[in-house]
């Protein structure tokens, strides 16, 4: 799996042109705050990036933090009174003494928990803090023909993984969807999955893989594939 240094450095890369290349993400950031089937008063988002999510709440809430690990993104994320933007990595053990002794009505995250390294780990801390959990991943299946050719595994978390973490601690409804952005032409396209921050194990061919898999990847279009997850602790 790609390290979480990796991806930070990714996602801080490219922070200020973020909001042009995360087209997906904003798709599915906005459909998850349209299926929250409740107005919660306090609410802990993960992975919250450049405010994809926080745009979108159109309700009253007592409280809002919201956590990501690259400062960058964090910089950029709108500030509004009851909300704490903090810079932590939800992976580390900082982050669990964080919120130990928390309650929220609800967790979010969008685009964001596929990379962890330890999940079970920490839906298990979430449902400590939280009866409820609203989220949704990317899976393995996304770049899943780039990844065909260049022979090579992604780094993203595979359904079958997700599906086990989140049903260990809470009862789960699941929705895969299925995306397909299209470009006017390669370089666009490669140029997407660079600066989209989601490049995964594709910027670590070598120059002949990379030139192998230009020359080799014939759709016009990229392929996303997502989880929608609703968990609810009895």
């Amino acid at each position: 799996m790609i390290s979480n240094n990796k991806i930070k450095e990714e996602f801080s890369k490219y922070a200020n042109d973020y909001n042009n290349n995360n087209i997906i993400q904003q798709i599915v950031s906005k459909a998850l705050v349209r299926e929250i089937n409740s107005k919660p008063k306090s609410i802990l988002e993960l992975g919250c990036g450049s405010g994809q999510i926080f745009k979108n709440i159109d309700f009253d809430y007592d409280y809002y933090k919201a956590i990501d690990f690259s400062s960058s993104m964090c910089d950029i994320h709108p500030r509004s009174q009851n909300l704490d933007v903090v810079c932590l990595d939800f992976d580390s053990e900082e982050f669990k003494q964080n919120i130990q002794n928390e309650k929220y009505d609800l967790v979010l995250s969008s685009s964001a928990l596929q990379w962890s390294k330890d999940l079970d780990s920490i839906i298990k801390s979430l449902s400590c803090v939280s009866d409820r959990i609203d989220a949704v991943l990317f899976t393995s299946n996304t770049f899943k023909t780039i990844f065909e050719i260049s022979k090579s595994t992604s780094p993203i978390l595979d359904t079958n993984t997700i599906q086990k973490a989140f049903k260990k601690y809470y009862n789960c409804s699941f929705e895969t969807l299925n995306y397909k952005l299209e470009f006017e032409n390669k370089k666009l396209l490669f140029d997407y999955i660079k600066n989209s921050g989601v490049s995964g194990s594709s910027n670590s061919l070598s120059f002949k893989e990379a030139k192998n898999l230009y020359k080799n990847y014939n759709l016009n279009y990229l392929e996303f594939e997502v989880i929608f997850i609703k968990g609810e602790k009895c």
